[in-house]
């Protein structure tokens, strides 16, 4: 089968190639899927360029965790009436060496899972990492309804999905953003109010929003560099659920400020999650997608030969919206 591979970390244009290797074959358990469409996540595109260790140890890797396709075949133990099923996979890439920037990927048969016939495998590709990270930030600490949720960076790729999750569930929530173009997307996502990511008007808005009481939760994509402004913008017993910190990689917690204000700092991963909590973001996903209520972005797609240009788009991060080879 034809498949994207790197044996070497590095830069995207100088370790990644097309080749041609062996198809793969459903274990006990697994069901093999013919990949249509595989997504770009800033995780996949670190792991290539390194530092990973171990990573190449047993030879080459095949990226990417998410993908959409049919199952053609399953493995022992896996219903056979599973084969011509429509899904979307997640966790392809992870602890394993082989990902979804192939024509097919064998993997767990829990980890495909079903897609609408009424949603693209485009769509259906971007529901691994940032639908459920989410998912997990919004949900993890407990109902939103009647809460004010935070949700900085709002026009990311998983901000994006946390105001439309927060919203749906009947929060109200406020959504940071650095740009009008930026705004727009996180009002076309529901957010009730958008400001800027730190500053007098940051707190101003927030305060405004919640008549000086605070933000109970916050759904946080740059931990280190936000958390300062974030002290002063969260309610006691508040919630802080973070998915990165980039810009600040090792941050300092002040103790005595937050232990103060009984504050909960809840870091997420999505491979990671407690299988619970996987299975309850697949849940609400697969609800959500039967009724359309989720807004999708795809920004680009491009054929697997350009995987490389893919990964570098990731890197440079300017624009909204996924990443999608087609297959």
């Amino acid at each position: 089968m034809k498949a994207a591979i790197f044996g070497a970390l590095g830069a995207a244009e100088a370790v990644l190639d097309i080749s041609d290797v062996e198809k793969p074959s459903p274990e006990h358990g697994e069901v093999l899927v013919r990949i249509h469409c595989s997504a770009v996540n800033p995780s996949d595109v670190k792991k290539r360029a390194g530092p990973s260790p171990g990573l190449l140890d047993d030879g080459f890797v095949i990226p990417h965790s998410d993908g959409a396709g049919i199952i053609e075949a399953v493995g022992r133990g896996v219903p056979a009436s599973r084969v011509g099923d429509r899904v979307w996979v997640y966790q392809a890439q992870y602890a394993r060496r082989f990902g979804t920037a192939a024509d097919y990927v064998a993997l767990p048969s829990d980890r495909a899972v079903k897609l609408p016939d009424t949603i693209g495998f485009d769509v259906g590709a971007c529901m691994g990492i940032p639908a459920m990270t989410a998912h997990r930030c919004v949900f993890a600490d407990g109902p939103v309804d009647g809460k004010a949720v935070l949700v900085t960076g709002g026009a990311g790729r998983v901000g994006h999905y946390a105001i439309q999750w927060a919203k749906h569930a009947g929060a109200r929530v406020i959504a940071t953003a650095s740009n009008p173009q930026a705004e727009e997307h996180c009002f076309a996502a529901g957010a009730d109010a958008v400001c800027p990511h730190s500053g007098d008007e940051f707190v101003r808005v927030i305060s405004e929003m919640t008549s000086g009481r605070g933000v109970d939760r916050v759904v946080d994509g740059e931990f280190g560099a936000n958390l300062p402004g974030l002290l002063d913008v969260m309610s006691t017993g508040g919630v802080i659920a973070t998915y990165s910190s980039m810009l600040v990689p090792e941050p300092s917690l002040p103790f005595r400020q937050m232990m103060f204000m009984d504050l909960t700092l809840r870091l997420v991963l999505v491979y990671a999650m407690p299988e619970p909590a996987k299975l309850d973001a697949i849940e609400d996903i697969s609800d959500c997608l039967n009724k359309g209520l989720l807004q999708h972005r795809v920004a680009h797609r491009l054929p697997l030969e350009k995987i490389a240009t893919a990964h570098q788009l990731i890197e440079q991060g300017s624009f909204y919206g996924a990443v999608v080879l087609d297959l």
